[in-house]
């Protein structure tokens, strides 16, 4: 596997060695000792999996405090676009963004550390996205922020259709908000 750093401290995308042939193809999408080796101190505890239709827009959340959630996300059928934003106040990349096209044709992962905000738009006819996690989701602990944000400036691709939002995404907290209760360490 390829470990690639980005312009955000904490955000690896990961590349994995596809081997096809006529019959199909074979990759390791995880192993532990390679992956200690490039991201230590993470332990995943959970497996989850989403199926979206094309437009479902899934975001932007985090959990605070001792809930938080470090993040391995990969798509295993169609195509979306993810977005992991550093909401760290302390971090010199606080506020920015990063958007990577995950797909099963590509089979690039990201790993999103604690303290991001995360989410993705569903760009195929649908998607299997699958995710591990070094944290039970608590619900108490969640906020949501509002994709579109002026503040965060996120560029959301056109999917060709309308937005399926879900009640909590298109109720969610600006981005000032969230700041808020991110400060006061409290949901």
């Amino acid at each position: 596997m390829e470990f690639i750093k980005t312009d955000i401290e904490g955000v690896v995308l990961i590349r994995p060695v596809k081997h096809g042939d006529a019959r199909g193809y074979f990759m390791e999408t995880f192993k532990q000792a390679e992956f200690d080796a490039a991201i230590p101190g993470v332990n995943f505890v959970q497996a989850n999996e989403s199926l979206s239709s094309r437009g479902v827009l899934r975001g932007l959340h985090m959990q605070l405090g001792e809930w938080s959630q470090a993040k391995l996300v990969r798509v295993s059928r169609g195509k979306v676009v993810d977005v992991a934003v550093d909401m760290r106040p302390d971090s010199p990349t606080f506020g920015r963004h990063i958007a990577v096209e995950l797909s099963e044709d590509n089979a690039m992962q990201m790993f999103v550390p604690r303290g991001f905000a995360h989410g993705f738009i569903v760009l195929s006819d649908i998607a299997q996205f699958q995710y591990r996690v070094d944290n039970v989701y608590a619900p108490q602990a969640e906020i949501t922020i509002r994709f579109d944000d002026p503040t965060l400036a996120v560029n959301w691709p056109d999917p060709g259709c309308e937005l399926l939002l879900s009640a909590r995404d298109s109720g969610a907290l600006s981005f000032d908000q969230a700041m808020e209760l991110i400060k006061r360490g409290e949901k």
